[in-house]
Parts: structure tokens; sequence; C-alpha cells
């Protein structure tokens, strides 16, 4: 049994830390897993340096960032620098803070050498130990994070404390090696998402520049009435300013996306996107994302070769090649799946694909408009869109106004729709005053789609050649579009805009959640913070509470932690010993790989 002792403030100190329990391997895996799931690598190193604790008993670790203001250690310092993250949360402290020893973590920037120091009181001075440190037997190890791999230049340091006093048999070249990992892991996810924050900013520069060129292009030329664009209705403020920015960007090659809800237009605006461009002479091609699935997408999109596949009995172009030196319109672009995304992505990015069982590369010149109802933000959140493909087509957004926010175009679309329908089956049917302000009163959550079904039916089932406001739908308790509003739950909305307020905040997803251990709790006034165990993993309390399900839980957590107990324990909250216990108690039979 480890011998106990006390903190200098009374409360019980650590048993000592065996290195038995260190997990250098799961250490660097699960910092892999947080680092490159998070859209801040910087904010989410504060579970990194928990996980330290946790798997390797580094305790008190810190990551010190280069400041080129030098508000850090005072705008006369050398290698001025700031705390961005302890265990404690991310945070922007100075560099007296006493985080990490200020001279040490210098030494560091300058060399870009690692740093170990098995005695930091008699090396460093007892002004470098942690603050309310209990004793002064501690060792720090100190490695750089370069901006590129064999860099010279280093921008942040990693550090971290050995208590020696609670470790029985300390390793501190193992130390080094895992903090040097983790450093280098920090490092590629850092420079690549500068990577996606430059071309994000490469690709909004050429939509600034294409906006000022079709400005000025436009301010140059006498201004003449704008000729109607073809299929399009209303003269409303909403409608007129979609047009005034499709006729800008229409002159340049620059990627559109239209958003909206459904039923709002989508194909007609990118058929007017062609028309107005210097390509109207050129195919118009649409495909539907959302009709397709994946394989037969991309034979679509890409073409195939001759016996590429059962049922290839010859060469097919695919619609990129048809819309060479066109326009190529993609609907429903937030339904691919990720695995699309990425073969998407590149033809996008250069211009160049091959047919699918081809090896010949081919080359296209297309004017990419595309379209969705989807809330891309969101999806890109939750990591099932890429956010490179989402910058790449994303370039000049346009967003398509629903049919309640533009209810003065609604007598003229129902006049057109109802002249349609007299075209089409011999009619010369006509709707009064009162029918018209009726619709106009009406919100058409299904939009302009919405609209067209209801003048249809309308006209189809009135008996005169009169319309009156008494046969619509609404009048008669048949809308269609009031039925689906009653069978909709939450975001379950069956048609575009039924659900346009309901907004759920999407839930935080932390890729460690439920895999990591908690933190080691520290000795009392050493300053480090309990850690909260992750979302997703039950306390012990939680899952005695649960019997029924207390045989899959242990199943599972002995599945993730590769069948060792003692880090099963760590995942559930419990002790070896009660894993032990349960283990036996359900005749679970231990696995040994």
């Amino acid at each position: 049994m480890p011998s106990s002792s006390f903190t200098l403030s009374g409360s019980p100190a650590l048993p000592k830390f065996d290195i038995n329990e260190r997990f250098p391997l799961d250490t660097v895996c699960e910092a892999a897993k947080i680092l490159t799931g998070a859209s801040d690598p910087v904010a989410a190193m504060p579970s990194v340096l928990n996980v330290l604790s946790s798997f390797m008993g580094l305790r008190m670790g810190a990551l010190a960032l280069l400041d080129d203001s030098g508000a850090g250690s005072g705008r006369t310092g050398v290698n001025p620098f700031v705390i961005a993250a302890t265990t404690q949360g991310a945070s922007s402290a100075p560099a007296t803070s006493r985080a990490m020893p200020v001279a040490a973590t210098r030494a560091v920037f300058r060399t870009g050498v690692a740093l170990v120091s098995c005695d930091v009181a008699g090396e460093l001075g007892p002004d470098a130990l942690p603050p309310q440190a209990p004793h002064d037997r501690f060792a720090f190890i100190a490695v750089p994070i370069r901006e590129q791999v064999h860099s010279p230049y280093v921008i942040g340091v990693l550090g971290a404390w050995r208590d020696l006093t609670e470790d029985l048999h300390p390793n501190i070249d193992e130390d080094q090696r895992v903090m040097t990992m983790v450093a280098a892991i920090l490092e590629q996810s850092v420079k690549f998402r500068r990577l996606v924050a430059r071309d994000r900013e490469r690709l909004m520069e050429e939509a600034r520049l294409a906006l000022r060129h079709a400005n000025e292009k436009a301010a140059a030329e006498v201004t003449l009435p704008a000729e109607p664009i073809r299929g399009i209705i209303g003269d409303s403020p909403a409608i007129k300013s979609v047009i005034a920015q499709i006729r800008k960007v229409a002159q340049t090659r620059t990627p559109v996306l239209l958003r909206g809800e459904s039923g709002t237009g989508k194909e007609l605006f990118a058929r007017a996107v062609h028309a107005l461009s210097d390509r109207k002479d050129k195919p118009f091609v649409k495909v539907n994302c959302a009709a397709l699935s994946q394989t037969l997408l991309e034979s679509e999109l890409f073409g195939h070769e001759k016996g590429s596949f059962t049922g290839a009995m010859a060469q097919k172009k695919g619609r990129f090649e048809l819309a060479d030196k066109g326009t190529l319109f993609l609907d429903e672009i937030g339904e691919i799946g990720p695995e699309f995304q990425v073969k998407l992505l590149r033809i996008l990015q250069e211009g160049e694909f091959e047919r699918v069982g081809g090896t010949r590369t081919l080359r296209v010149d297309v004017r990419l408009v595309t379209a969705t109802n989807k809330d891309l933000e969101a999806a890109v959140a939750r990591g099932t869109f890429r956010a490179d493909l989402y910058f790449r087509i994303c370039v000049i957004p346009i967003l398509l106004p629903p049919l309640r926010d533009r209810l003065e175009d609604v007598p003229k679309l129902a006049q057109a729709f109802l002249n349609r329908f007299n075209e089409q089956n011999g009619m010369n049917k006509r709707m009064t005053a009162q029918a018209m302000v009726a619709l106009a009163r009406c919100q058409f959550p299904g939009n302009v789609r919405e609209l067209e079904n209801c003048i249809s039916r309308v006209a189809a089932l009135s008996s005169g050649t009169e319309i009156g406001a008494q046969e619509l739908a609404c009048h008669q308790g048949t809308c269609l579009s009031a039925e689906l509003w009653r069978m909709q739950t939450g975001e379950q909305s069956p048609i575009g805009g039924l659900a346009a307020a309901v907004r759920t905040p999407l839930p935080v997803i932390d890729s460690g959640a439920g895999q990591r251990p908690p933190a080691a709790a520290c000795p009392a006034g050493f300053g480090e913070a309990p850690v909260a165990p992750p979302i997703g993993r039950p306390p012990a309390a939680a899952f005695a509470a649960e019997p029924q399900d207390e045989r899959t839980r242990l199943i599972d957590a002995m599945e993730r932690a590769g069948w060792v107990q003692a880090k099963a324990a760590r995942l559930l909250g419990l002790t070896p010993r009660q894993i032990g216990y349960a283990l036996k108690k359900h005749d679970i039979p231990l696995r040994k790989f």
C-alpha cells in the first residue's frame, strides 16, 4: 500500500502515481481526437492538458503562445508571450502569472529545443515553482511548437509539471516524447485551420473584386430600363433586391449559392443567372443532388467509361462535360454525402476530373450555381459538410425571400398561374377582386409552389368562369398547408417555411466525450481547478441506478478501453475493484489481445 501524506493545508494528498497507470499511446490518440475535431485548436487545449494529467500524471499543463504585440511580458521584453491555455481553461494570462517559468519558456522560444529540468527549484530558482506549490520537488518539461515542420520559427511552447513525490518511477524521457507528439499534432491542426482561413479570405477577396468590377461597369454604362427576366414575376422591394444582385454577379464567373425555403423558385433564378451571363448561348445543365444516390450521382456528374460497372454498355458523358463553357446548376447541394464532397471539391478547385472507370484526366470550364434550403453553417459545425467545400460554393450567397415577405406579388403570381391553367385546359376563368384580397392575406408557408397548387386546385373545382373567395380552399377548411401545420412537430416540418421560426440550438460535440477519464484531483492549494466529468459519461451513482443497462455499459467501456480494466474504470468513474466485481457479477469473460 502506498503511504499517505498531507498537503500544507492538511487535506489528504493523492496516492503515488504508478508507472503502470500511464497510457502514452492512449494519451496521443485522445489528443489527436480532440484537436482534429475542434474548430479552434487553441480553445480545445484545456481538454488536451487534462488528458495529459489523467493519463500521464503531468500536472498544471499550460500552453504559451508568442505575443507579437509584446503585451504579455512588456513591449521591451525578449520573446514576449502569453499563457493561452491551462488545465483550468482557455485564457490570455500574462507571462508573469507563473503558469510556466518565464526564463525557461523564453529559452525554448529562442532556441527551439525542448527543455527538461528534474530539479526546478535548484536549476531555475524557487520563483519558477508553480503558485502555491506544497513542496519544491517538481520536474518541468517544455517542448516547442513550430510554425511548420522543421521550421526554426517557434510560435508556442507546451509545458507541464511532474510531481516527483507522488511518482514511484518517474520517466521524464517518456513524458518528453509524449508531449513532443502532442505538440506535433497541435502544429498540424493549427496549420490546417490557417490554410482554410487563408483560402476563405482569398475567395472573399475574389468576390469583393468581382462585385466592384460589376458596379464600376454598371456605373460606366448609360442607365437603361432593365429588361424583365423571363419567368420572374413581381415588383416588390424584396424581389427587386434579388434581381439587382443577380444582374451584378451574372457577368462574373464567381460561384453563386442560392439559399431559400422550398418553393421559392431557386431553379428559376439559377436560369436567370445563366441567361444574363456571357454564357447564355452555351448549355445550362441542372442536377438535383437529392434525387440520386451517391454512386449514381458520381456517374451522372462525371460520366463513366464502357464496362466500368455492371450495366455500363457504352461510354457516357457526365453533366460537367455537357455543361462545358456553360452553367451547371446543382440543386439540393446540402444533401450530398461526405465521400462525394471530396470528389466534388477537386473539380471545383482544379477544374479537372476522370470519368468513373477511366484514367484520362478531363478539363472543363463551368460556371457553378448551387442551391439549398439547408442550414449549411450548422452542417459544417456538425462535421457533415466540409468547410473547404462550403467556402468554395458560398462565394456569393443570394437569399431568396419567402412569399410571405412579398405578399404584394401574390395577385400578379396568381393571375400568371391562372393564365397558364386556362391556356393548358382551353378555359377562360378569372378571379374576383375579393378572391385576390383573400389570397393576399395568406402566408403560404409552401411559398410560390403552394400558391400555384392553390390556383390550379380552385380553378379545376370551380363550377363557373368566375372564381370567388368562398371557393378558395382556406375558406372551405381544406387548406393543405394548414393541415400540414397541424401535423408537424418541432423541426419535422413537411414543407419549407413552416418551422422557420423554430430554431433548436445545436449540441456541442466533443469528440473525446465519454472516452477520456476525469483528471486526477490536485493537492489542495496547488492551483488546479477540479475537472467536471465530460458530457456523456455516467458517474458511478448513475451507473448503479440503472442496472438494466449495466452489462451493456460495461462491455462498451471495456471495448473502448481495449479490455484494460484500469482504463475502463476511469471511463466509468469506478475503481478497478468495482469494475472487477461488476464483470464477475454479469459473467463477462475477459478478452486477451
